[in-house]
C-alpha cells in the first residue's frame, strides 16, 4: 500500500472521529513498538487475490483480497498477523489498513471485476460511525474502485452484541452501492437470524461442509437445505475450500452458484484470468457426479397416513352401565380410553367388556360399579409425532392385548384419540415401502426414487452413459430351497460385488427390489466391469449352496409350473443399453429399455447382452 493511501485513510478517520480521541488510528500505529505496528509503518504488508469462480461455466466471477506479510518470514501467514494484532491491540488499525491496501492495489491494477474484502462486523460498525458514509465513499473513489464492484465480506459477526445496530450500518453501506457477503456460514458461530436480517447478496459456505462432500451424504443434504434458505433470502451461495475434482463436480451439479478453493486457483499477487487447468476440465466435462446416499433405510418419521379416531372417553368412576350404553351407541368403536382429566390411564376393549356385560345378572350386580376393573391399566401410548419404531413394538409385543385394544394417541401427553391394530399394520407397511423407495433396507443401496433422479440428471446433462439392468438366474428355486435368509445373503452378495467393481465417483449402483439392480455407467470400461461382476458373482455364489448341491452342480426343485427339474447354480445376467444424447426423454424410458435388454440377456442365456439399437417410443 502506498504512503499516500495510508495517509488518506488516516485523514478520513482522523477528521471524522467523534466518539474517540482525535487521530487514534495514526497515534496508535506510530507509537506502537510491536512487530505488526512496524510492518504497517514500513508498508511491509501486501494483498494477494484468490478467484471466486462461476460453477456454471468456469469463468472468473470475482476475487477475494487476502493480506500477506513479508515472504519467508514468520509474519507471512494471516494467522500470525491476526494473532499479532490481538497481542498489540491493533485489531481496528490492522483491519482498516488491510482494507485500504486491498482497495489501493485493486485500483492501481485497474481491474474491472468485483472485489471481496474481509471486514469484521465490529470494525464495519466502527468505521461507519467514525467517518460516515460520505467519507467512506470518498476513500473508495479516491482509490479508483467503483462501490458497486465492492463486496464487504463480514467476518466474526458473532461478536456483535446489537444486531439491529449492525443492520442499520449495512443499510447505509448498501445505499452507497456496496454489496454484502457473510463469511464461513455454518462454522458454529454464524447466525441464521443475521442472514435473515441482513439479506446479504452472497453467503459463503464454510469449508467443513464442502470438504469431501462427494463422500458424505449428510453434508450434501445440509447444503441442499442451505440452497432452500438462500432462495428465500435471494442470496447467492459460494462454496469455500474446494480442493478436489470430485468435490467440485458434486458442487457444480448441486447448482451452487460460485466456488473458491485451491483446486480452482490459489491466492496470487495478480488476479487470475482463468481457473486452473484441472478445474477447467471438470467444468467442461458433461459427466455428472454420483451424489453420496445415506447408506441406511430409515424407519423413523411421522406416519401421516395413520388415521386417529376421535373417540369418546370415560373416567375411572364411570359405571359399567354407562360404559355399556356408550358401546351400544357406538357399534364400530373397538375400545374406549379411560382418562383422568386429559391424561390417559387405561383402555377398555369392547369385545372383552361386552362379553361380560351380556352375562346374566351382570347389570344387577356390577352395573353401578366403576368400569376401571375392566381396563388395561398399561395401555400403549403413542405421541402424535410418533415414528415407525414406536409402532413396530406393538406388532412384535408378546402381549397381544396391544394389537386387539389398539393404542391411545396423545398430543404432548394429552389424549388425542385412538388407533387400531389394522390401521397400524397398514401404516407401517406403507411407510416402509416408501422408505425402501429411497434406500433399500436389505442392501442400503439407493432405491427407485434416487435411481430416477440420477437418470434425469444424466439426461439433462447431455452426457452419454450406459444403463445396465442386472438380474439373477435360477434365484427363485434357490430361495425356495434354502429359505429367505440365504436368499437375502445372495442378494447382498450381488450388491457387494457390483459396488466393488464400480467407480463410486462415476457409476451409480441402485437396488430396484428383490434381485433386480440398476447400474448407470459413465466409466469408459463399463463392458469389462460388467464381465468382472458376472464372473466374480458366479464364483462366490457357489459357496451359498450346500455341499451336495456343489457336487451336483445345482439343485433339484419345482419350477414355476410345479414340475420337478434340475436347476444349475445361480448366475447373473446383465442387459446393457447405450444411452446417447437426445435419444431418451425420461427416466422411465431409460429404465424400460434397460429392462428389455435384461430380458434379452436372460432369454439368450448370455451373461452380458448389449442392446446396440435403442427401441425408443417418444
Amino acid at each position: 500500500m502506498s504512503t499516500q493511501a495510508t495517509l488518506e485513510l488516516e485523514r478520513i478517520i482522523d477528521t471524522n472521529a467523534k466518539s474517540l480521541p482525535h487521530a487514534l488510528y495514526s497515534q496508535t500505529v506510530r507509537r506502537g513498538r510491536g512487530p505488526l505496528a512496524g510492518l504497517i509503518r514500513s508498508d511491509a504488508l501486501h494483498p494477494v487475490f484468490q478467484p471466486l469462480v462461476s460453477l456454471s461455466d468456469g469463468s472468473i466471477y470475482s476475487h477475494e483480497a487476502l493480506i500477506r506479510g513479508p515472504q519467508n518470514s514468520s509474519f507471512h501467514t494471516p494467522d500470525t498477523l491476526l494473532a499479532a494484532a490481538v497481542q498489540e491491540n491493533l485489531n481496528f488499525e490492522f483491519e482498516t489498513f488491510c482494507i485500504a491496501a486491498a482497495l489501493d492495489r485493486w485500483g492501481k491494477l485497474n481491474e474491472c471485476g468485483r472485489l471481496f474484502v474481509n471486514i469484521s462486523a465490529e470494525v464495519l460498525v466502527q468505521v461507519l460511525k467514525r467517518c460516515g458514509r460520505a467519507a467512506l465513499l470518498e476513500l473508495i473513489s479516491d482509490l479508483n474502485v467503483l462501490p458497486r464492484m465492492l463486496v464487504l465480506e463480514i467476518t466474526e459477526y458473532e461478536r456483535v452484541a446489537d444486531m439491529d445496530d449492525l443492520a442499520n450500518v449495512v443499510r447505509e453501506i448498501r445505499a452507497a452501492g456496496v454489496s454484502l457477503a457473510l463469511d464461513d456460514f455454518g462454522d458454529g458461530r454464524s447466525s441464521l437470524r443475521l442472514w435473515s436480517q441482513l439479506k446479504p447478496e452472497y453467503v459463503k459456505i464454510d469449508k467443513y461442509f464442502t470438504k469431501d462432500i462427494s463422500q458424505h451424504a449428510d453434508k450434501l443434504k445440509t447444503i441442499q437445505a442451505l440452497q432452500q434458505i438462500a432462495a428465500i433470502f435471494d442470496s447467492a451461495l459460494v462454496a469455500e475450500g474446494i480442493e478436489t475434482e470430485n468435490d467440485l463436480r458434486v458442487l457444480r451439479d448441486l447448482g451452487i452458484a460460485y466456488g473458491q478453493g485451491y483446486f480452482l486457483g490459489r491466492p496470487a499477487p495478480l488476479p487470475r484470468e482463468q481457473v486452473e487447468a484441472q478445474a477447467w476440465d471438470v467444468m467442461r466435462d458433461p459427466r455428472v457426479s454420483v451424489f453420496p446416499e445415506l447408506r441406511r433405510a430409515s424407519n423413523a418419521g411421522a406416519l401421516s397416513r395413520l388415521t386417529v379416531l376421535d373417540a369418546p372417553t370415560v373416567e375411572p368412576s364411570t359405571t359399567n352401565e354407562a360404559l355399556g350404553t356408550l358401546f351400544l351407541n357406538h357399534p364400530k368403536l373397538h375400545a374406549i380410553a379411560v382418562l383422568e382429566g386429559t391424561r390417559p390411564v387405561g383402555i377398555i376393549n369392547r369385545s372383552h367388556f361386552m362379553d361380560e356385560f351380556s352375562k346374566l345378572y351382570y347389570r344387577e350386580i356390577w352395573g353401578r360399579k366403576p368400569c376401571l376393573v375392566h381396563a388395561n391399566l398399561a395401555p400403549r401410548l403413542i405421541e402424535r409425532n410418533h415414528n415407525v419404531d414406536d409402532l413396530v413394538g406393538i406388532l412384535t409385543s408378546d402381549d397381544q392385548r396391544y394389537l386387539m385394544d389398539g393404542f391411545i394417541v396423545t398430543d404432548n401427553g394429552r389424549y388425542a384419540g385412538l388407533g387400531t391394530g389394522e390401521q397400524l399394520v397398514r401404516s407401517v407397511t406403507e411407510t416402509r415401502i416408501e422408505a425402501a423407495r429411497h434406500a433399500n433396507p436389505l442392501t442400503f443401496l439407493p432405491g427407485n426414487i434416487p435411481i430416477s433422479q440420477h437418470i434425469e440428471r444424466l439426461l439433462n446433462s447431455g452426457a452419454e452413459f450406459v444403463a445396465c439392468y442386472a438380474d439373477l438366474n435360477n434365484f427363485k428355486p434357490f430361495n425356495d430351497q434354502y429359505g429367505y435368509w440365504r436368499g437375502d445373503e445372495m442378494i447382498r452378495l450381488l450388491a457387494r460385488v457390483a459396488v466393488a467393481h464400480c467407480d463410486p465417483q462415476r457409476d451409480f449402483v441402485g437396488h430396484v427390489g428383490g434381485d433386480d439392480f440398476i447400474i448407470l455407467y459413465q466409466s469408459t470400461d463399463w463392458h469389462a466391469q460388467c464381465l468382472r461382476i458376472i464372473a466374480e458373482f458366479g464364483s462366490l455364489a457357489i459357496a451359498l449352496f450346500d455341499d451336495s448341491a456343489r457336487q451336483a452342480g445345482g439343485i433339484q426343485a419345482d419350477d414355476r409350473h410345479g414340475v420337478p427339474r434340475f436347476f444349475p447354480f445361480t448366475t447373473l445376467s446383465i442387459g446393457a443399453v447405450k444411452i446417447r444424447r437426445n435419444e431418451f426423454a425420461t427416466a422411465e424410458q431409460v429404465a424400460s429399455a434397460a429392462a428389455r435388454a435384461k430380458h434379452d440377456a436372460k432369454t439368450a442365456e448370455e451373461g452380458l447382452f448389449v442392446q446396440e439399437v435403442s427401441p425408443i417410443t417418444r
